[in-house]
């Protein structure tokens, strides 16, 4: 499912126009990238959790050359399904 996708169901289902439900899906997702820049996470009752994780530095090898490097830390989004969203996924409704 593709933005444009997801646009068009809230267009179907809210009887807004496509202006306002395009502008209605990308508020929501400006809201949620602003929130999981901020650190925070997003939890959505019946979905799941976004969580923002720090990487520590770590070792590594280069596959081609075999030489050990230094992968940096970094941050790292997660996602972790709702148990609710785990049974429909596997049809136990």
């Amino acid at each position: 499912m593709t933005k444009a996708d997801l646009v068009e169901k809230v267009y179907l289902k809210t009887g807004f126009s496509k202006k306002e439900s395009s502008d209605i899906v990308e508020m929501v997702f400006d809201l949620m990238k602003n929130t999981l820049e901020n650190g925070e996470k997003i939890k959505l009752a019946g979905f799941g959790n976004f969580v923002v994780k720090q990487k520590a530095t770590r070792r590594g090898r280069n596959p081609q050359t075999g030489e050990e490097i230094e992968i940096s830390s970094r941050n790292i989004l997660t996602f972790k399904p709702s148990q609710v969203l785990k049974s429909a996924i596997n049809g136990q409704d």
